[in-house]
């Protein structure tokens, strides 16, 4: 059988060990596809662009997919994928260093350091004179607050723990994954408040939807301890920005520690910000393209998703070679629709899967012989089908 070869946009520089797991064989990887089967991305923002007719998935190599059109795709039967995880250490090692440039006052002592003149016979005293003005304190022994207890937020409190911190988290959408991975040791906070009133420091690792837009605003920051540490390495829109720089001048906040520099924030001495540097690692860029590769292949292959962000997890192993891939509304009698259209056309459904995510359903069908294009055509003509997918297996 002559196997179909999937066309595969690149775009940004993603890891070639995560290209690899598209075999050549299968799928063509370039940047200059007209007509791809799939896009892989990491920062490139598709909102400005057209996104081709021919897409059937889109894959993120990061977390976030702030800058891929998901409603839309979700109207299109486009499955959007992410890497939800594959950066968690890397952006755990950064909050900690955050934490420690703000409680020992680093980055002041290190823009004075860069100022004295090595020539200057009294910089040895200069030096000891001056560094009184960067005297901090340690973190053990503080309260750690974490906002968001996904994969990044359980491995911040499990390392802040080790260093010696108290710890609350809160999360009212917690899976169960992540509870179970949680460290015993973290207290369980009722609501936000509750971790602001009780914290020395809070970490927030929430995704930027409606309800977290803004959560950090002059209202939860007066709720906030006295001179406490607020760090965001999640996404810029969860705090105001001015009513932060209004805390720090007021000395509510004695630090703001961020991931996303603005013409704002940049300049205040009692703001870290630094240049999006939280997955950016050799080890969290490779890990990224390398789960979503997998998710992409599988998708296109079998129809299998994991960790899509608008389609649900849907996993069927293969007992036939001829399967079919519906995406449709979640909407009452899709699958009595199908079936019928499939027994209409005398055809034995071996094996079903159907799922559902919020507005989008999935259908995953293994039948006993092939399925002719009068039969795909007839299923996509049903009210309510986003797309129609034939995957026979090939070899």
């Amino acid at each position: 059988m002559m196997s179909s070869q999937f066309q595969v946009l690149i775009l940004n520089n993603v890891s070639q060990n995560g290209l690899k797991r598209l075999p050549a064989e299968r799928f063509t990887c370039a940047k200059d596809v007209v007509q791809p089967d799939a896009i892989l991305l990491r920062s490139a923002d598709l909102h400005k662009v057209e996104i081709a007719k021919s897409v059937q998935a889109i894959g993120r190599a990061g977390s976030g997919t702030n800058n891929i059109p998901v409603g839309e795709m979700s109207k299109r039967g486009v499955a959007v994928f992410n890497a939800p995880g594959a950066n968690a250490n890397a952006v755990k090692e950064l909050v900690l260093a955050g934490m420690l440039l703000a409680a020992r006052n680093i980055g002041g002592a290190m823009k004075f350091v860069s100022a004295l003149d090595p020539g200057d016979p009294e910089m040895e005293k200069k030096v000891e004179d001056g560094k009184k003005t960067f005297a901090g304190y340690e973190i053990a022994g503080h309260t750690l607050g974490v906002v968001g207890l996904g994969k990044i937020g359980c491995l911040v409190a499990d390392a802040a723990i080790k260093l010696g911190m108290n710890v609350v988290g809160y999360d009212p959408e917690i899976t169960v994954d992540a509870a179970w991975s949680l460290p015993s040791q973290v207290r369980r906070a009722g609501s936000f408040g509750e971790v602001l009133k009780s914290c020395n420091f809070v970490t927030l690792h929430v995704p930027l939807v409606d309800a977290t837009r803004k959560m950090v605003n002059a209202e939860s920051i007066a709720q906030m301890k006295h001179g406490a540490v607020l760090l965001n390495f999640s996404r810029d829109g969860v705090v105001d920005e001015a009513a932060v720089l209004a805390a720090l001048e007021a000395k509510k906040l004695g630090c703001y520690v961020c991931d996303f520099p603005s013409a704002h924030v940049n300049a205040h001495p009692q703001v870290v910000a630094l240049p999006h540097l939280g997955a950016s690692t050799r080890e969290a860029e490779e890990n990224c393209a390398i789960m979503v590769a997998d998710q992409v292949r599988d998708y296109l292959l079998d129809g299998n998703i994991a960790n899509s962000v608008n389609f649900p997890n849907v996993a069927m192993a293969r007992e036939s070679d001829y399967r079919i891939a519906i995406a449709n509304a979640n909407v009452p009698n899709m699958v009595g629709q199908i079936s019928t259209a499939m027994a209409d056309a005398r055809l034995n459904i071996h094996n079903m899967l159907n799922k559902s995510k919020k507005d989008v359903a999935y259908t995953l069908v293994d039948v006993d012989s092939k399925v002719s294009q009068e039969v795909i055509d007839k299923i996509a003509r049903i009210e309510g089908v986003l797309a129609v997918r034939y995957l026979p297996r090939e070899g």
